[in-house]
């Protein structure tokens, strides 16, 4: 299948990475970015061909399908150009800047009848599956506590980038940029709750437009709890978490596999089998293997006429989890129901 990338910042390193080590499966017909400097670095760093004009890109009949790797602000946009030429779309997360342009974003891929994939590469992780798996046998009895934690450090020269967690550009700060990975793996394992009550501030740690710091608490409709716990302030940064207790067990996710104990005295581990995760101030140092897990993953949907395993559709839970937690902060701590 042939692919073209579209941005070529930072986040495309991984992507590559994962394109080469799929080298039998996709190619890369084009690479574009709107500034010449950044196609030229590009180019010379990876070897692969650049594009001049978006066009040229989404007027070629034989490139499939495009890899979209722009600021959120633009996803919309490209996505709806890309949708009409039909190209099918792995779009980077998050979807876009708040739930209204997500919501159109999905729709414009539905009825043009392309398959939209996301990169919430965490699903992948073999410590995830397991927990959905062992969630959706009962293995764990019924649940009755989920957490989510995610202490990152940013420093200060990161947010000093033109546009870094502001909500024009980004959409939003650690929620949306950092935590929708850790969020997103929490739903796969226990679904969206049906309310949270949340706060979010800018700390003293940084300065920036949106929140660096949030805290938040939620109620499921099984009458489950739990929490969530995100920021860029604890330095130097230190491995996410999720815990999910339930009435025949615990699983407990890090930063490189999962840890079941079993109230009838089995427990064993998983590992992820991935390197780095990013959680300090290089925001790449992290393993491409679960990215190529997405993109074979994108690749098969496209084949088989499916829809890729984190869909679109899929990705709006996470995001209707994040809006709800910031209108709730919005609203002094009021209690947001959340729904997709």
């Amino acid at each position: 299948m042939r692919i073209a990338i579209i941005g070529l910042g930072m986040a495309a390193a991984p992507h590559v990475a994962a394109l080469r080590a799929l080298g039998d499966r996709a190619e890369v017909a084009a690479a574009f970015s709107p500034s010449p400097e950044r196609r030229a670095a590009f180019a010379r760093a990876h070897g692969l061909p650049a594009a001049e004009r978006l066009d040229d890109v989404l007027d070629d009949p034989s490139v499939a399908a495009v890899l979209v790797l722009t600021p959120p602000s633009t996803h919309l946009d490209l996505v709806r150009r890309a949708a009409a030429a039909g190209k099918h779309v792995l779009l980077e997360k998050p979807l876009e800047i708040d739930l209204d342009r997500a919501r159109a974003l999905v729709e414009a891929a539905d009825e043009a009848g392309v398959r939209l994939g996301v990169v919430l590469q965490n699903r992948f992780r073999a410590s995830i599956e397991e927990g959905v798996r062992l969630v959706g046998e009962g293995t764990l009895g019924a649940v009755v506590s989920v957490s989510a934690r995610l202490s990152n450090w940013r420093p200060q020269s990161y947010y000093d980038e033109a546009g870094r967690g502001t909500r024009a550009r980004d959409g939003g700060g650690v929620l949306l940029t950092q935590g929708i990975h850790t969020l997103d793996a929490m739903i796969a394992l226990a679904g969206l709750p049906d309310e949270v009550t949340g706060y979010a501030t800018t700390s003293r740690a940084h300065r920036m437009e949106t929140e660096d710091v949030a805290h938040a608490a939620m109620r499921f409709a099984d009458g489950a709890l739990g929490a969530v716990s995100a920021t860029t302030a604890a330095y130097p940064g230190f491995p996410d978490a999720i815990e999910l207790f339930g009435t025949h067990g615990s699983l407990r996710i890090d930063s490189s596999g999962a840890d079941v104990v079993l109230a009838d005295g089995r427990a064993w581990r998983t590992e992820d089998g991935a390197a780095g995760n990013g959680t300090g101030a290089d925001p790449m140092a992290f393993s491409s293997l679960h990215h190529q897990r997405v993109l074979a993953d994108f690749l098969d949907a496209v084949a088989q006429g499916r829809a890729p395993r984190v869909s679109g559709r899929e990705a709006l839970k996470v995001h209707a989890l994040i809006e709800a937690i910031l209108a709730s902060s919005d609203a002094s701590g009021a209690p947001r129901r959340v729904g997709a």
